[in-house]
């Protein structure tokens, strides 16, 4: 099965282009399909397309973009069921967990963008002037495979909320459930040409997409490595770039918390999504008059989580995405093991000796040395560092001990205490007590080598806004 994803001014391009992506299942490791590449003309024309409805895109009325977002909310609940057995066979998530909030973040993404444009000034009065906020143009959107829909959702829509004009490059790996979201936004009162979409692996075609004389914005969410490869790609045409990329977040857990409660929290914190969330806290930071206390709650929770098929319902850790990433899991594990860290659970080879599939053994280490290579570089896997500190500053500084700076976690009983914390954390979000964010318009993005821009709400809109004095 061939599945062609160039969507431009409205209409799906089958030229088959030679140049294919083969599609795997990451649970048997079997053909699904392949994806049909864009081409270089392919993607001109997707360039063109969207500038010319530029226009187009700016002069849809508040009342419009709002009723269009409200299509895209009515398509996604209608096709649920498709969206979800699509994403756990493309990357593997469990049934469980696509169904639920693979969905509804990206609901929670549209649901309150629509609240923000309600009430959201776009010109104001100031003392002598005035401020407009105007579309910054057309801008190009470069999805990642780990959150197909939350990632993908949150730029339309505040793309279509800024009155941009869009071309979509969703990761290869997203392909099945792109196809859908195509299908949703085609049935929407959305222009013709303000949405296409170009498909292709990211080395391949993302220096076109980036180095594009008429693109206006780029907003990419993946790897450090490749963020930076744009960042200098979009400085010959000083394009606009947001950046959302890696993490190594850490997680403080304080003295005096019920440990078998958040330790088990602390677990499935990381090891949600099988580990691939760029925001996951991988470091477990505890006091060294606890961790001995660890082990056996570790091991008792550990053994409760079921890894397997995706596709039942009781699992609860799918495999990763391919087997480049099982292999690259498996060589921090491996080098965990040789700095003799205390593997508590887990270890090298597949889980549950599966012969095929990219299934990795949830897999913890203790009194990890902060400066390791396991609790430095992001893993995006089933893996946790748990390293001790000796007081609050001490855990403090272990967090700022990183290159990264896009999440930050803290347990705590004293909620005086934890604000205190969060404040020094260098980090651009700080989730307190909680498992997730949840559906809140907080912004999100990173500090230091986390990225750049804001995605979500309020924040999220304004990346796509430019601003104009008049006076």
């Amino acid at each position: 099965m061939k599945i062609s994803n160039t969507y431009i001014n409205g209409e799906i391009d089958n030229k088959d282009t030679g140049i294919n992506f083969q599609l795997i299942n990451p649970s048997n490791e079997e053909d699904v399909g392949s994806l049909i590449c864009s081409s270089e003309e392919q993607i001109n024309k997707a360039v063109i397309s969207a500038k010319n409805a530029q226009e187009n895109s700016e002069n849809l009325s508040i009342k419009e973009r709002i009723y269009i977002l409200e299509q895209i909310i009515d398509g996604i609940e209608l096709n649920k069921e498709e969206l979800a057995n699509a994403m756990t066979l493309e990357m593997g998530a469990p049934i469980k967990l696509t169904t639920s909030a693979h969905i509804q973040m990206g609901l929670d993404h549209l649901i309150n963008t629509i609240n923000v444009l309600k009430n959201y000034k776009f010109s104001e009065s100031s003392d002598g002037f005035e401020i407009i906020r105007s579309p910054i143009g057309v801008v190009a959107l470069i999805t990642p495979w780990n959150w197909p829909l939350n990632q993908t959702l949150t730029k339309i829509a505040s793309s279509i909320a800024a009155g941009c004009s869009i071309i979509i490059k969703p990761s290869e790996y997203s392909s099945l459930s792109a196809k859908i979201l195509i299908d949703i936004i085609d049935k929407t009162d959305l222009p013709k040409g303000i949405f296409n979409m170009v498909n292709g692996i990211g080395k391949d075609v993302g220096p076109f997409i980036t180095s594009h004389p008429d693109i206006n914005m780029i907003s990419f969410t993946g790897s450090t490595e490749a963020g930076i490869n744009i960042q200098e790609l979009a400085a010959k045409s000083v394009k606009r770039v947001s950046l959302e990329l890696g993490g190594k977040s850490a997680h403080i857990i304080c003295q005096n918390v019920d440990l078998n409660t958040a330790i088990p929290n602390a677990i499935d914190q990381c090891f949600i999504n099988s580990g691939q969330s760029c925001s996951a806290p991988t470091r477990l930071l505890v006091h060294e008059n606890d961790i001995t206390e660890i082990n056996e709650i570790i091991i008792n929770h550990v053994k409760n989580i079921t890894t397997g098929d995706p596709m039942v319902n009781e699992t609860d850790l799918g495999p990763v995405v391919n087997k480049k990433q099982f292999n690259s899991i498996q060589q921090y594990i491996e080098s965990g093991i040789k700095d003799k860290f205390d593997l508590v659970t887990g270890g090298l080879g597949r889980c549950n000796d599966y012969l095929k599939g990219f299934y990795i053994k949830p897999t913890i280490f203790t009194n990890v040395s902060n400066q390791s290579k396991i609790a430095q570089e992001e893993i995006f896997g089933p893996v946790l560092c748990i390293i001790s500190y000796k007081d609050i500053n001490d855990a403090i500084s272990i967090a700022n001990d990183s290159k990264y700076g896009l999440s930050s976690y803290i347990t705590s009983n004293d909620n005086d205490e934890a604000m205190e914390i969060a404040k020094k954390l260098r980090a651009g979000q700080t989730i307190i007590n909680k498992k997730s964010r949840g559906s809140v318009p907080a912004p999100f993005g990173g500090f230091k080598m986390s990225g750049n821009g804001r995605e979500h709400g309020q924040h999220g809109l304004e990346e796509y806004l430019e601003i104009k004095a008049i006076i």
